[in-house]
């Protein structure tokens, strides 16, 4: 956790973090600094980042910030753990205005760990310090194409060999644009040039639907059928998308009813081909099983999910878990099993603010994350307990306050919109914000 002792010099990211005395004189013992809990920070006090609480960390801006981001999957291989990783993600920007925004493709690559701390040496070493830093900076290349209108949500999946992507948009349609092209064009320099100079105002959406007739963020793609979409509006209304022979898709102009207020995001089952989940800001959470009429759908309900709106669920792809976020700053994780009781079978309150993003680890079955509106990302492990013989909780009362399953708060950003697991780099975050997107991997994943 981050430490308090005296004056602190600026961080940019951090938890674990560390404080640093401006006083070279005798210093007050160290005590643990808690968002939200014990005193603020003090005047002239600032939080400093633990390089070594990290094994990655990186920043990158992209001009307009963006308000949801998807990773695209790659063929440089899974459970890669070597450094210098590379990464793709595809993401839509919320610029000011509907003309100025852009659906991109991002190549984020040389990015190293976090540096060992410099120790004393000769002239010499210093020179090899600097060329070794000049060839650890990472890079960012970006694909971009024009879209008017602000963009709310991005989905990617892949169909057969062909990557697609969902995009919701604040101009009340859902598009699906083919990013081959943008793929191919952000790996190769002169590619990219001719690109951005010759193709890409030229870029349309593959299909559009319009018949919302509002905006919407709830949109996911199916895991087990390729094609297959659902998107929810604001207006309450879910509709199904199954694809067609010639590359399209037949949305069912029936909606789904049951939810009374707007579809805040929706979740494919990763073992059922026909069942979703969708939650919402009537505070509910709801099953639905797509085989029976839209009106007669919905299978399970819990109608008090959360204390006010639920903004996120993710479905765990290794247990029968459905993970919540809600306005009242909890995270909930639910038994399907069970789900009928309207009980979930655990709740943690940490963030102190609406929860905007969760997910759960792809390949630890029990870790998950989640990003909140109070500028923090929680990692989370169900399995953990706390040691009885340990003293660290008895010398700190803070430390006691904490859930024992929480492993690691990243703090730094500003304005958390949302957050995804790589699921090719084992640990590895990325997150999206006002400030603009991170990468990193903790010590505690």
């Amino acid at each position: 956790m981050a430490a308090r002792k005296g004056q602190r010099r600026t961080c940019e990211t951090g938890e674990p973090m560390e404080a640093e005395s401006c006083d070279p004189g005798p210093e007050s013992p160290s005590q643990v600094y808690l968002p939200g809990k014990g005193p603020p920070l003090g005047e002239g006090e600032e939080l400093v980042m633990d390089e070594e609480a990290y094994v990655l960390y990186h920043r990158a801006q992209t001009g307009a910030p963006c308000l949801s981001f998807d990773i695209v999957r790659d063929n440089l291989g899974d459970n890669r753990t070597e450094l210098p990783l590379t990464l793709f993600l595809c993401a839509g920007t919320q610029a000011e205005n509907s003309q100025s925004n852009r659906l991109m493709m991002l190549r984020m690559h040389n990015l190293h760990g976090t540096k060992p701390p410099p120790s004393e040496g000769s002239d010499d070493e210093e020179e090899e310090d600097e060329e070794d830093e000049e060839e650890r900076k990472p890079q960012l290349d970006l694909a971009m194409v024009p879209h008017y209108g602000g963009i709310n949500r991005v989905r990617v999946s892949w169909l057969g060999e062909e990557p697609v992507a969902g995009v919701w948009s604040e101009k009340g349609q859902v598009e699906v644009f083919a990013l081959r092209r943008l793929l191919q064009v952000v790996d190769d320099p002169q590619a990219l040039a001719i690109f951005l100079r010759d193709e890409q105002a030229r870029v349309k959406p593959i299909f559009s639907f319009a018949g919302h007739m509002g905006e919407g963020f709830a949109l996911d793609w199916s895991p087990r059928v390729p094609g297959r979409l659902v998107t929810g509006d604001c207006q309450k209304n879910i509709h199904l998308w199954t694809p067609t022979d010639g590359g399209s898709w037949h949305v069912d102009q029936r909606p789904f009813v049951g939810h009374t207020r707007s579809v805040e995001d929706l979740q494919w089952s990763p073992t059922e081909d026909t069942v979703f989940a969708s939650c919402s800001a009537d505070a509910s959470i709801r099953i639905w099983d797509i085989r029976a009429a839209p009106g007669k759908a919905c299978m399970l309900t819990t109608a008090t999910a959360h204390d006010g709106d639920v903004n996120v669920i993710n479905w765990s792809r290794r247990e029968p878990f459905l993970l919540s976020g809600g306005d009242d700053g909890a995270l909930k994780v639910w038994d399907l099993r069970q789900f009928k009781s309207g009980s979930p079978v655990a709740t943690f309150k940490q963030h102190m603010a609406p929860v905007t993003s969760v997910e759960w680890h792809p390949q630890d079955s029990g870790v998950f994350a989640a990003s909140g509106a109070d500028n923090q990302i929680t990692q989370w492990d169900l399995a953990v307990e706390r040691d009885p013989e340990a003293g660290e909780a008895e010398a700190d009362p803070g430390l006691a306050a904490l859930p024992q399953q929480l492993l690691f708060v990243h703090q730094g950003e500003t304005d958390l919109k949302e957050l995804h697991w790589h699921p090719q780099c084992p640990g590895v975050l990325v997150s999206t914000a006002l400030s603009g997107f991170t990468v990193f991997r903790t010590i505690s994943v």
